[in-house]
C-alpha cells in the first residue's frame, strides 16, 4: 500500500491521474494539495469527496512548513508532482509566476521531502516522481529524430526554462543525496477536465458559442497529442518499475498539426450536430446549429513570439524497459473528448463564467 501526496491534482492532469490512481490502486491513501489558483478547480475531484482513502488540503508547494507538516502526519512515501503554471502565452506575459511554482514550488517539496525521508524518518521505501514536459527539448524541424531522454535540454519560453530548470533540481537532489526520484517528460495532453485556454477546449467552447477559433501563424505546428489517461498509464509504470534518477519520455505517437487538429474537432462537431437536433437548441449561436461549418470560424493571427515549430516523442524507452503502450489513438480519444465537453455543460459553463472559483 502506498501513501500518495499528488500535488497540483485540482488541475486537469493531475485530477485525471487521481482518479486513474484511485480506481486501480484502491487500497492506497492519496493527499491531495492544490493551491486552487485560476486553473485548479475543486469540482475536478467532487467525485472522490467524502471516500475513504482521499483527502484534499488547500495550500501552496512553496509552503514548506505545510509540506513537511502533511509528509510527516500522513506519512507520506510518494510524491507525484504535478502542480506547475503551464501556458506557454502567460508566461510570456508574466513570467514570474512561472519561476514561484515552477521552480521554487519544485525545490520547496524536494527539500521537504529530504528532510523528512532522508534525515527525520529515514524511509528507506520513497519515491519522488516529478512531471514535466517535452517543451524542455526545445523545437525539431519537420525532419529531426523526435525528442529522446538525451536531447539536449534547449526551452524557448519562459515556461519550458522553468520546466527545465525544476528538472535539473530534481536530478541534482537524487545524485547529490540519494532522495529517490523519476521523471517523466509528456508530450501535450487533452481530454476531459482541460481548462480551456488550451487548444482543444478552447477551440471546441468557441465552435459551440459561435466564436472565433485563432490559429497562431500558418497553423503548421506539429505537435505529438497523448491522451490524458494514456499519461496516467505511463506515470503508473514508472513510479511501479522505473528506475530511480531515470528520465522516461511518455508520448501518444501521435503527431497532428494544429490547423488539422482545429479541422477535426470541426469536422466531429458538424458531424454532432448532424446527428443530435437537441444541439441546435443548446447551442444557438454555433455556425453548426445554422447549418454552415464549423470550420468558417478558422481565424489566423499574428504568431507568438517564440513559438516552437514541432515536438515529437520518441517512447521507446519506456516502451520496451516498462511495456507502455498508449490505448487509445486520436480518433477515439478525441471522439471521447468531445462527448465529454458535451455531455458536461455545467462543469465548462462555470469556468466561462467564473463561479467555478466562489
Amino acid at each position: 500500500m502506498k501513501k500518495l501526496l499528488v500535488t497540483g491534482a485540482a488541475g486537469f492532469i493531475g485530477a485525471n491521474f487521481v482518479k486513474y490512481w484511485h480506481q486501480k490502486n484502491t487500497s492506497d491513501e492519496i493527499l491531495v494539495l492544490d493551491a486552487l489558483t485560476y486553473a485548479g478547480n475543486k469540482a475536478n475531484l467532487s467525485s472522490l469527496e467524502g471516500q475513504d482513502r482521499f483527502t484534499f488540503v488547500k495550500g501552496d508547494i512553496c509552503d514548506q512548513q505545510l509540506v513537511e507538516s502533511l509528509l510527516k502526519k500522513h506519512d507520506i512515501d510518494t510524491v507525484v508532482h504535478f502542480a506547475a503554471e503551464s501556458h506557454v502565452d502567460r508566461s510570456i506575459t508574466g513570467p514570474d509566476a512561472f519561476i514561484d511554482t515552477n521552480i521554487v514550488g519544485t525545490h520547496t517539496l524536494l527539500k521537504a521531502a529530504k528532510k523528512y525521508w532522508l534525515e527525520e524518518s529515514e524511509k528507506e521505501q520513497h519515491l519522488f516522481h516529478h512531471v514535466s514536459t517535452d517543451e524542455v527539448y526545445g523545437t525539431l524541424s519537420a525532419d529531426d529524430p523526435a525528442f529522446s531522454e538525451t536531447t539536449p535540454y534547449a526551452p524557448n519560453s519562459p515556461y519550458a526554462a522553468s520546466k527545465a530548470s525544476s528538472d535539473h533540481l530534481v536530478r541534482a537532489y537524487h545524485h547529490t543525496y540519494g532522495l529517490k526520484v523519476t521523471t517523466s517528460n509528456c508530450s501535450n495532453n487533452y481530454g476531459p477536465l482541460q481548462f480551456p485556454e488550451k487548444l482543444i477546449p478552447l477551440c471546441m467552447l468557441n465552435i459551440l458559442n459561435g466564436d472565433a477559433l485563432p490559429i497562431y501563424g500558418d497553423g503548421k505546428q506539429i505537435r505529438d497529442w497523448l491522451y490524458v489517461d494514456d499519461h496516467s498509464r505511463g506515470i503508473e509504470l514508472v513510479i511501479n518499475s522505473g528506475h530511480h534518477g531515470e528520465t522516461y519520455n511518455i508520448g501518444g505517437n501521435n503527431e497532428w498539426t494544429n490547423i488539422d487538429v482545429v479541422t477535426l474537432l470541426c469536422e466531429l462537431l458538424d458531424q454532432r450536430f448532424a446527428k443530435d437536433e437537441a444541439l441546435v437548441s443548446r447551442f444557438p449561436n454555433s455556425p453548426c446549429a445554422k447549418g454552415e461549418p464549423a470550420k468558417s470560424l478558422i481565424t489566423y493571427v499574428t504568431d507568438r513570439p517564440g513559438h516552437d515549430t514541432r515536438y515529437a516523442i520518441d517512447a521507446r524507452k519506456i516502451m520496451d524497459g516498462l511495456g507502455y503502450k498508449p490505448v487509445e489513438d486520436f480518433d477515439s480519444g478525441l471522439n471521447a473528448t468531445v462527448d465529454w465537453y458535451l455531455q458536461n455543460e455545467d462543469w465548462w459553463r462555470a469556468i466561462l463564467d467564473g463561479s467555478y472559483r466562489q
